[in-house]
């Protein structure tokens, strides 16, 4: 099985000074996104292991409001080891967990907000943070980006300008299928489980047009339970 070690070696940032879009996601052998509705339950060990790594490295975790509500969402903390290893690098012991709404479909007394180790921020529209956005200002930090429709490039910036560069999107597929038709995916993170779901479970990307985006094999491990961790950066 890959040690703690051989996963922050491997999934190792080039880089924190250039804005990066990470996204991580776990998929069936088959391609299906979820198993009854959610992503964890096709996970495994190393899974959940890889997934604490990459939130280590992140400054932001990027979430969609909608996966909030299907994972159950709560406060996001890293463990006291991962946040020796922050301090150590010179980051806050906490990576801020960041949740995109267009329209402010959240409650400001959802467990997200209730349990959080550090003050969350709400990425909306301008339009749906004048009508709503005040009713968060004890819970989170609301930032617009765009009018009537969310501006992803907008966001990214809004993130580098607060010193957040490292950004690791966990979902869900529209979300994800967003960033890719926005050019804004540096790379993705796939982890392939040894299940064969069948059903009708979307696939990790929802919504962006049909094209051929190219990315480069970056990296590749196994571990003994037959889980495959792909690593993709953009060519």
């Amino acid at each position: 099985m890959p040690t703690r070690t051989d996963l922050f070696d491997a999934y190792a940032l080039p880089d924190r000074t250039r804005p990066r879009v990470r996204v991580n996601f776990v998929s069936s052998a088959d391609g299906a996104v979820t198993l009854e509705g959610r992503s964890g339950a096709l996970g495994g060990e190393t899974d959940r292991a890889v997934m604490q790594v990459l939130r280590t490295m992140s400054d932001v975790v990027l979430v969609g409001a909608g996966t909030v509500r299907a994972e159950g969402y709560g406060g996001l903390r890293v463990d006291d080891r991962d946040a020796d290893w922050r301090r150590d690098r010179g980051l806050p012991d906490q990576p801020v967990l960041a949740m995109v709404s267009g329209s402010l479909g959240l409650g400001p007394d959802d467990a997200v907000f209730a349990q959080a180790v550090r003050r969350p921020v709400i990425v909306t529209t301008e339009r749906a943070a004048r009508a709503r956005g005040a009713d968060f200002a004890a819970v989170a930090d609301v930032i617009a980006c765009g009018e009537a429709s969310l501006d992803l490039a907008a966001m990214r910036d809004a993130f580098a300008g607060r010193g957040w560069t490292q950004v690791l999107c966990e979902g869900g597929p529209h979300l994800f299928g967003a960033l890719l038709e926005a050019g804004l995916v540096d790379e993705v993170c796939v982890t392939l489980a040894p299940r064969f779901v069948g059903g009708d479970a979307g696939r990790i990307v929802r919504g962006a047009a049909e094209a051929d985006r190219p990315f480069d094999l970056a990296g590749i491990l196994t571990d003994d339970e037959g889980f495959v961790f792909l690593r993709y950066a953009l060519s």
